[in-house]
């Protein structure tokens, strides 16, 4: 869901001052896109099949569970696959098509299959894939890659550590026991503290970038320095204070209501501008 809203947030930001964002427009392509992450994820439960039953939280899923067997779980991600790719191609444009599959299969693939059971790095490498919805969206408009968007796939990417890495904090017996190679369990949770504060900071200056060169206005610069001052605020707390695991919890879930808020900023932000030309 957040991917999708991301998306359309790109999709608004993109939209020539005359135009509005129709329905006819935003469904096709906030379908086609939502059905190539869900054919992404379908295939991470398949690959991860076994280790899913070492851990807690995902022992349950369908796969590892066998509730759904292999044959179905790839014919799903087959036909929703199918069925994004023709949305996207004949509803929206070739750059949006070639941009989502490639997403699409990075996820599934090159994150799922190399880089999460082999790297501590793997969300922040990885991230570039989860990045990618607002330049989807903004290409389903534009048809075309340009700086703007890149600023908000920025964002996502340097957002996504403090994101992964605070419920990685959270779930450190489950990782453990999962032989999972996530940041706290193979460098400690002081480490993963401090890269949580690296990865912060960058956020913020990212956030305030989106003001500083052109792409939201006032509106969004206040929203973003106090969602920006509450963030900074929790991983101090995150970082001095006991239990980890409490704080670490709070920091996850206000990390997601903190990229929600942001782009839900630059779109009221936006449509202030919007309101003002008209």
């Amino acid at each position: 869901m957040l991917m999708v809203f991301t998306a359309t947030v790109g999709m608004y930001l993109a939209l020539p001052a005359t135009t509005e964002l129709t329905l006819s427009t935003w469904l096709p392509a906030m379908s086609g896109i939502a059905l190539l992450a869900s054919s992404a994820a379908a295939i991470n439960h398949i690959v991860e099949r076994n280790s899913d039953l070492l851990m807690v939280r995902t022992m349950q899923r369908p796969v590892a569970a066998g509730r759904i067997s292999l044959t179905a779980a790839w014919l799903f991600a087959a036909i929703v696959a199918s069925a994004g790719i023709a949305l996207l191609y004949y509803w929206v444009n070739i750059v949006t098509t070639l941009l989502t599959v490639i997403t699409a299969l990075g996820y599934a693939f090159a994150y799922t299959l190399y880089l999460k059971p082999r790297t501590s790095q793997n969300i922040v490498i990885g991230g570039i894939f989860g990045a990618m919805p607002p330049l989807l969206g903004w290409t389903a408009i534009s048809d075309q890659i340009v700086w703007a968007p890149l600023l908000l796939v920025l964002l996502i990417f340097v957002w996504t550590p403090v994101h992964f890495w605070a419920f990685a904090l959270y779930r450190y017996q489950d990782y453990l026991g999962g032989q999972m190679p996530m940041l706290p369990v193979t460098h400690g949770v002081v480490y993963t503290k401090i890269c949580i504060c690296c990865y912060s900071l960058l956020t913020v200056l990212v956030s305030i970038l989106i003001f500083a060169l052109g792409i939201s206005n006032c509106w969004y610069l206040l929203c973003a320095s106090l969602m920006d001052l509450v963030l900074l605020i929790l991983v101090g707390q995150l970082c001095l204070r006991e239990p980890v695991k409490r704080w670490a919890l709070i920091n996850f879930f206000y990390s997601m209501v903190y990229l929600f808020g942001l782009f839900l900023a630059m779109a009221a932000d936006r449509y202030w501008q919007l309101r003002a030309i008209s």
